[in-house]
């Protein structure tokens, strides 16, 4: 432990000093002269192909430049990536989030990309609204170029929908309030089933012997609690921040919130959910397609997964209303970035223009994986999944309702999740109230003091 603590301290010494030895974040170098190889990292092994091609594909139109593509895991990606930066031998370029870049260019790890957006007149308006916007930081440069977006719905087993009595029509149009749970409760409990074939809504239901949950878990949520919460407490008139993006309060202390959590719990405690433990290394969906949860809430990004499992019916609904009447959707945008450490700007320039171009986005269309950024792009994406059997609706919709919210965006994200993750733990862990989250919402918001 003492081993693993002092690797920590050299390290953070180390990002310290790198960024203390820095100038500030430089400007992308224009890609007339491009040429040699480009490092580009990702973390979606469903996304592989696509991107694959894509580099193949600019390989071709530019053979002056090589693009290798390294696709790690969502934990080791981001672990291999901070310590790439201290270590100085990170990629050239990578997939960034939202919840990540403020820090990054907090600490000048970033190249801005406004000198070549202008002078390789990149039109930011091909992009779903506001998209590009996400990416530009607290010192007004931007620092990314969108390429995807992505919504929350229910996934569902159809076989267990039907057996249980209800309709896809009841699934589409479920209604949810931190009081009782609404008729998504009422939903979740009917369709748990203990090892005895007794629902979690009739009589002599043992919640300490689930065969079937009602609602799987995909832990506590943390600090955004995106496919976990956030589709709830977006419902209520809750937010997690005092504005976004660049908020420096965040709102964990609102009784709003703390009702949700306290509601979702009790989920847990009645047994129409796992218990937090038993998820712990586990896939959410993994278990759903093991028969062992009727309804998922997740992101787009898993349609391809959810829908690829053998032997499971799968139907889509989308985010119960709330108290506000309305449906609700954390919205996303990824976007891939350049490292102010490359030694290739021009070649690292040219391909993140390359990746946020239809050339590309439109070959990650066809392969009804994800939704890219360019709003042409996305209906291919959608006629994709649909030629696949796949109505994405549910995803679609929020987006064109307005029904959505940004992913909080603000410094110190990671020290921000260090707090809240093990706070949320315990509250869904049964070990501390809900009230207990106004502590952590001091320490969170000490950090911007």
């Amino acid at each position: 432990m003492k081993k693993a603590l002092g690797a920590v301290a050299v390290a953070a010494a180390a990002a310290l000093a790198l960024s203390a030895c820095s100038s500030g974040s430089g400007q992308a170098s224009t890609t007339g002269d491009a040429k040699g190889e480009v490092s580009y990292w990702l973390w979606d092994a469903n996304q592989l192909p696509a991107y694959q091609q894509c580099a193949d594909d600019f390989h071709k139109a530019n053979p002056n430049v090589t693009v290798k593509i390294t696709q790690t895991g969502w934990n080791d990606y981001w672990t291999n990536l901070t310590n790439g930066f201290v270590a100085g031998n990170g990629p050239d370029v990578f997939t960034d989030h939202l919840s990540k870049y403020g820090d990054f260019v907090k600490n000048n790890q970033l190249l801005a990309l406004d000198d070549a957006v202008k002078g390789d007149n990149i039109d930011l308006n091909q992009y779903n609204k506001g998209l590009a916007d996400l990416w530009v930081g607290k010192d007004s440069k931007r620092y990314g170029l969108p390429k995807d977006w992505d919504t929350i719905s229910l996934f569902y087993n159809k076989d267990m929908i039907a057996k249980a009595g209800l309709s896809a029509d009841q699934m589409g149009s479920l209604a949810w309030n931190p009081q009782n749970g609404g008729s998504f409760e009422k939903a979740i409990a009917h369709l748990t089933v203990d090892k005895n074939g007794k629902r979690g809504d009739e009589p002599g239901f043992d919640k300490n012997n689930v065969a079937v949950y009602g609602l799987g878990l995909n832990g506590s949520g943390s600090a955004s609690g995106q496919t976990e919460w956030s589709w709830l407490t977006g419902t209520t008139g809750w937010t997690h921040t005092d504005k976004n993006p660049w908020g420096s309060h965040y709102n964990y202390d609102d009784q709003k919130f703390q009702d949700t959590v306290a509601w979702f719990h009790g989920l847990i405690d009645k047994g129409y959910t796992p218990k937090l433990e038993t998820t712990v290394g586990a896939s959410m969906a993994d278990t759903f397609a093991a028969g062992k949860a009727a309804i998922n809430a997740n992101g787009s990004w898993m349609i391809g997964q959810y829908f690829g499992y053998k032997g499971i019916n799968v139907g889509l609904a989308p985010t119960p209303t709330g108290p506000d009447g309305k449906r609700s959707s954390m919205y996303n945008g990824l976007a891939d970035s350049i490292n102010a450490a490359t030694k290739n700007p021009a070649a690292a320039t040219k391909w993140v223009e390359y990746l946020a171009s239809p050339a590309c986005q439109d070959v990650v269309a066809s392969k009804a994986v994800v939704f890219p950024a360019i709003s042409e792009a996305a209906d291919m994406a959608a006629a994709a999944f649909k030629a696949k059997g796949v109505d994405v609706s549910s995803f679609t919709q929020q987006v064109k309702d307005g029904t959505t919210f940004l992913f909080p965006i603000t410094e110190n994200a990671a020290k921000v999740d260090g707090i809240m993750k093990p706070a949320m733990d315990a509250v869904y862990s049964g070990k501390s109230p809900a009230s207990s989250l106004s502590d952590a919402n001091s320490q969170v918001n000490a950090l911007f003091q």
